[in-house]
């Protein structure tokens, strides 16, 4: 028993024979069910543009027919929406960035993103055209 034991785990056996097919049986059964039984953690990451000048723009779906748009604003961005700012000054900021890229557009809403300390990084704007 423990030379059969010690050939799986040395993967011993030659190509094409009934123990290679099981070990590679094994092994796949292992890569595509074990998703399913064991929480990997893995999880996709938010992602923030890398430089205050970039804005992040994603399609969010349709509005009454129209589309609509998920744009990601820094909050370093020069012009910006800020913290500091007030509800009104912040709507009009992130207007102010996104118009130039997409036109006259409507403000659905808006809401901060933050980092893992709790430190507003990104604005993430929902707009309609």
């Amino acid at each position: 028993m423990r030379n059969f034991l010690s050939s799986y785990f040395w993967w011993t056996y030659e190509r094409g024979s009934f123990h290679y097919d099981v070990m590679v049986t094994l092994v796949l059964l292992f890569l595509f069910l074990s998703p399913r039984f064991i929480d990997f953690k893995d999880r996709p990451v938010e992602t923030v543009a890398l430089y205050s000048s970039e804005v992040l723009v994603k399609e969010a779906g349709q509005s009454d027919g129209n589309p609509r748009f998920l744009y990601q604003i820094r909050a370093d961005m020069p012009g910006g929406p800020q913290p500091s700012q007030s509800e009104v000054e912040r709507q009009h900021a992130i207007l102010r960035v996104v118009e130039p890229i997409s036109g006259e557009v409507t403000l659905e809403r808006y809401e901060p993103v933050l980092d893992s300390h709790g430190k507003i990084v990104a604005y993430n704007a929902w707009v309609v055209r």
